[in-house]
């Protein structure tokens, strides 16, 4: 199913891109894949393959991402023609290091050295030609002994689930080029594993019509309304000096987690939650008595697409954040049980249509109160933020990358050797992360999950010691 709208004149064609919470999503994600030359390959990872591969499946398959943004009020849509195309910057740099140091720089997540620059993501009129929608800097070594591949998103066109697909699709059409041995015109076409949707449906035609004449009210958590001086899109740095905790979590250990979890009579991933936010909360109180009293906030990225009845593959990011707040002593003296219910119904909420509705309205309607002030040049008196980026003395934000096909991300040369996830120095910040070892042995494009260790990279204040922690210092990397 592709959303397209008609075209306003002969060869342009528009795509609705943020008719949703995109627009609280105007930023860049990046990632680093580390590629290893194991075969030793003389055309390892070329770059023109890379770039020739990528404009094919844009132009071919993915072209709003070889299109230009268009402002229309609260909407906005991505605009391209049949025969001009914005195809995405491609740079390339070789580094006179060994396959150990750039490795280390991956794992250090060194985005200055290996990562396109990008200007600020905010989409406005003035802003709107200049904003590629996804950027690529190969690096490659001197010794060719491996590869570097920086990538940066909008995340206004993709979140992490339609992201990856687009990920695999790119290394698909590369590793055919590299198996036919040579790059045919980009008029040429090859077939991809995961099929791209775009657009975003209108979210009132997704409710039933039985249902259509009871209204559901909700509270939206997720949301906070603040003074415009302090309304911030993105992460905002704290006092205190962060550090990244890495954990590792095997197949034993998950299944003993999963066993906790159906006892309890809820997911896998709010028993994690609840076991790492209630330990995150004893630890701070230990450190910091003082903030007992104060609030501790846990949110998580939930993926709508299965409740409203969306393609799974449907681009543009329609994530919404399920919230609950309460004090860190509370959360410190709850029972791990009770905790895992509380976060299971908080994120189960967010899995209803009638709660998901309802939160876009929330927002849509404050967004338009919103434009509307500024267009009448009128101060609004309070703005929407999302909660997560709002302060608390305990944060917890997750979010689940476990299932996505990252390792399957193989361009011709086989799987990355490791791919970084970004380094976001704000606490609270909480990614599950797969591992080399769930793409063994599984196709590309497969619908299967394998069974394999999951790694978590967690951001805390230095003053937090993971090792004084039961808990914690088994999982620690």
């Amino acid at each position: 199913m592709t959303n397209l709208i008609e075209p306003d004149t002969a060869g342009e064609h528009r795509f609705p891109v943020t008719n949703n919470l995109s627009y609280m999503y105007q930023l860049y994600c990046s990632y680093i894949l580390l590629f290893k030359n194991t075969d030793a390959c003389a055309d390892f990872m070329s770059a023109g393959i890379l770039q020739q591969g990528l404009q094919m499946l844009v132009r071919s398959h993915y072209r709003p991402v070889a299109g230009w943004y268009e402002v229309c009020g609260e909407k906005i849509e991505s605009v391209y023609d049949d025969h001009t195309f914005n195809d995405p910057p491609f740079s390339k740099q070789e580094l006179d290091i060994g396959f150990d140091e750039l490795a280390k720089h991956v794992n250090d997540s060194n985005e200055t050295l290996l990562v396109p620059d990008a200007p600020a993501g905010l989409i406005s009129k003035e802003t709107r030609k200049d904003l590629p929608m996804f950027l690529v800097k190969a690096t490659y070594l001197s010794s060719n002994e491996g590869m570097a591949l920086g990538v940066k998103y909008h995340h206004s066109l993709f979140d992490g689930a339609s992201f990856w697909p687009f990920m695999n699709n790119w290394a698909y059409v590369c590793k055919t080029l590299v198996d036919r041995q040579g790059a045919p015109s980009s008029s040429d076409t090859v077939d991809i594993p995961f099929p791209p949707v775009f657009g975003f449906p209108d979210l009132e035609g997704t409710q039933q019509e039985e249902d259509a004449h009871i209204p559901k009210q909700f509270t939206h958590p997720e949301y906070e309304l603040v003074t415009p001086e302090n309304c911030f899109k993105e992460f905002q740095a704290c006092g205190d000096t962060m550090k990244e905790i890495r954990m590792r979590i095997e197949v034993a250990e998950q299944h003993e987690i999963r066993a906790s979890a159906k006892i309890a009579g809820v997911s896998f991933i709010s028993m994690l939650s609840a076991l790492l936010w209630k330990e995150v909360n004893r630890l701070r109180l230990v450190a910091k008595p003082g903030v007992g009293s104060e609030r501790s906030l846990y949110t998580c990225t939930v993926n709508p697409r299965a409740a409203l009845g969306l393609p799974a593959n449907l681009c543009a990011s329609p994530v919404l954040n399920s919230a609950v707040t309460r004090s860190v002593a509370e959360i410190a003296q709850f029972e791990t049980n009770d905790l895992a219910v509380l976060v299971n119904q908080t994120i189960d909420q967010c899995n209803s249509s009638d709660y998901l509705r309802s939160s876009i309205r929330f927002l849509l309607a404050h967004r338009a109160h919103e434009l509307d002030d500024e267009r009448n040049g009128r101060i609004p008196d309070k703005k929407v933020m999302l909660v997560y980026i709002c302060p608390a003395a305990v944060k917890c934000t997750v979010s689940s990358s476990r299932t996505f096909p990252i390792y399957h991300t193989d361009f011709g040369f086989g799987s990355p050797a490791y791919v970084r996830p970004p380094y976001l120095p704000f606490d609270g910040c909480w990614r599950i992360w797969p591992t080399p070892e769930s793409a063994a042995g599984i196709a590309p494009g497969s619908a299967v999950v394998k069974e394999a260790a999951i790694e978590i990279y967690l951001t805390q204040p230095e003053y937090i010691d993971p090792a004084e922690s039961p808990l914690l210092s088994r999982f620690l990397v």
